[in-house]
């Protein structure tokens, strides 16, 4: 297979025509996780394909595996779960901090079976239901020493009833006497790296997936109930890292950073699948990621230090680094992508300030495997998310469940199409496997994304607003019916309703109205107290509770929560500018679908203060100054 045709050049907006007049069927591309893994470590057997840090404390001192090695750690796991009876249908569940261990159980799940990543900060009882529906018997766990939470969460799991084995891991470069490990009836419990070192390394013993085969089931944030399960192929998360891979922010001597959690498929397809396909090498975090403040106090000398050239996170980490003062050679970041959630103009303008780089910034979603646009350095698009990947399609509709097209430039529902869109969610087994059901948002290959957005004649998507009502808080999608379950179970509660209150912060926190029955004398503070003990994902406590006489209502009854959007934003700016001189009045207005807020201002010589604070949400706004 030539290179030319297998990396075409992509660099640019106007690449893309050229790039798709090749049939990607003609790209020569593997055909499974595994033999794009395989095929790495053929092509660079001795180069280093990850180091992975302890912790923050200790970047110095990562564990390094060439890709030769991580191959035969991923035989060994992979034959160790097969040895348990993971077959091709089976799924592997796994939630754990990230760890070295984790990265080879990931991609053995994936080769042995299904992997199912789960996240720690869901509830028992929403884990449990996560594991009976994708079936897995078999949960490879952080241990005591990694992840106590977790570690407590899985032996409680085990002792339902719902496993088979629990495979425990441990730190990053962990030493010592292994330390014993509890006994549960019916349960195999080990150590995976005691339990996998006697496997053959060499080849997997088992049946090879195809292409068409399940690759993983991971779990996001639906509109009702519990996190529902989408499912991935092969084909599907091969042909995304491709895409990306393609693209000239990857080769081979540009160092990536991976510190999201690998239960969020940004972590697996941009920073851990992309990367295999030319042979980069990829620097992972401490097992809190971002998420560690001591990340931060090192971050410039971690990026000079490995020469970091690519990284991926969500807009709030992107807001800390803008605020970090550079005290290092940084001349080796070139491409920082950003996505999962709105990213706020102050925080692009604020990084490229500090940096001097410009954020790359993308769209996608867990049900089209992950990235489906991105925009490019030196042609920057202002107010689009990028540009379609190569074969992928994008289209417009009415939403009104007609599919009927919107003219080019008009606002709709967002709809993609290809090679990347997940064949549906997992609802049930039978005797061959996982049940998939699209559920209402697949029809004919397209898929109904729930976004409100307009796309020009090069395929540049703009977003306006959300059709659906989840609450992206920091990346992390919240299904607004877990807080209101978890008030509407107060006996005074008559009606309650969630929606994400724009943050500087996080990008969106929860916070809710109700109404109350009558006679009710419990306060607001006292349900925000409530919700928070009761929701089953910690970060969905609501930041507020707010009491209303009755919920806003369309002209139909339908609840109608662009209304109550409406209002969060304009008491979050309000606070936010409470004290600045001159400011007259905010008001939120709604238009084709999103919130915008005006903000009025006496010319006070504050205009500069008020748009610096504006500048930090992903909201629209207008500010009016007035004489």
């Amino acid at each position: 297979m030539s290179g030319h045709l297998l990396w075409p050049d992509y660099a640019a907006p106007d690449d893309l025509e050229a790039i798709e007049a090749v049939p990607l069927t003609a790209r020569g591309l593997p055909e499974t996780t595994y033999a794009l893994l395989a095929r790495a470590a053929t092509n660079w057997p001795d180069r280093t394909a990850i180091s992975v840090l302890p912790d923050a404390a200790r970047w110095r001192e990562p564990l390094r595996r060439s890709f030769a090695e991580l191959l035969a750690d991923v035989h060994r796991v992979a034959n160790l779960l097969h040895d348990l009876g993971v077959r091709r249908g089976d799924a592997v569940a796994l939630m754990s901090p990230n760890c070295a261990e984790l990265v080879t159980a990931t991609l053995a799940g994936q080769l042995a079976g299904i992997a199912a990543p789960l996240s720690g900060g869901l509830s028992r009882q929403h884990l449990a239901e996560l594991l009976r529906r994708s079936g897995a018997r078999v949960l490879v766990a952080a241990g005591p020493e990694l992840g106590p939470e977790t570690w407590d969460d899985a032996q409680a799991l085990a002792r339902t009833g719902l496993l088979d084995a629990l495979l425990v891991l441990r730190p990053t470069g962990a030493t010592g006497t292994l330390g014993p490990l509890p006994t549960i009836e019916g349960v195999r419990v080990g150590y995976l790296g005691e339990l996998a070192a006697t496997r053959d390394p060499a080849a997997f013993d088992g049946e090879l997936p195809r292409a068409a085969d399940l690759a993983a089931m991971f779990h996001t944030g639906g509109t009702t109930g519990a996190p529902k399960l989408a499912a991935h192929t092969h084909a599907n998360e091969v042909c995304d890292a491709w895409m990306l891979a393609a693209s000239s922010l990857f080769d081979e001597e540009r160092v990536v950073l991976a510190a999201l959690p690998l239960f969020h498929v940004n972590a697996l397809v941009v920073t851990l699948l992309a990367p295999l396909f030319k042979g980069q090498p990829v620097v992972w975090a401490g097992p809190s990621g971002y998420r560690d403040a001591a990340l931060f106090g090192v971050f410039w000398k971690l990026v000079r230090h490995y020469r970091i050239a690519v990284m991926s996170a969500v807009p709030t980490v992107y807001a800390v680094l803008a605020q970090l003062p550079v005290d290092d050679d940084i001349s080796s970041l070139r491409f920082p992508l950003v996505g999962a959630s709105p990213l706020p103009a102050a925080v692009r303008e604020g990084f490229r300030a500090r940096t001097g780089v410009s954020l790359v910034e993308g769209y996608g979603l867990t049900e089209a495997t992950c990235a489906s646009t991105r925009s490019f350095p030196d042609a920057p698009r202002p107010g689009s998310v990028g540009q379609r990947l190569p074969y992928q399609r994008v289209r417009v509709v009415v939403g009104d469940g007609t599919w009927d097209d919107r003219p080019v430039g008009e606002v709709g529902v967002l709809a993609i199409s290809g090679p990347t869109v997940f064949p549906g969610y997992v609802v049930d087994r039978d005797e061959h496997g996982p049940v998939l059901d699209g559920l209402g948002k697949l029809a004919d290959g397209w898929l109904d994304t729930g976004d409100l957005a307009r796309v020009d004649d090069e395929g540049f998507v703009h977003l306006v607003g959300r059709a659906k009502d989840l609450i992206i808080r920091g990346g992390h999608n919240i299904d607004p019916t877990i807080v209101e379950d978890a008030l509407l179970a107060h006996p005074q509660v008559a009606a309650a309703s969630a929606v994400g209150r724009p943050d500087a912060h996080a990008g969106e926190v929860p916070v809710a109205y109700v109404t109350l029955a009558p006679g009710a004398t419990v306060t607001e503070d006292d349900l925000r107290e409530w919700a928070s003990e009761r929701v089953p994902d910690r970060t969905a406590a609501p930041r507020s509770v707010t009491v209303l006489d009755q919920l806003p209502v369309t002209a139909v009854g339908k609840l109608y929560k662009l209304a109550l959007r409406r209002d969060a934003a304009r008491e979050e700016l309000r606070a936010a500018l409470d004290g600045i001189a001159g400011v007259q009045d905010v008001v939120a207005t709604i238009e084709g679908g999103s919130i915008v807020a005006t903000v009025k201002i006496r010319s006070s010589g504050q205009e500069k203060a008020v748009r610096a604070i504006l500048g930090r949400y992903a909201l629209e706004w207008r500010l009016v100054v007035t004489s």
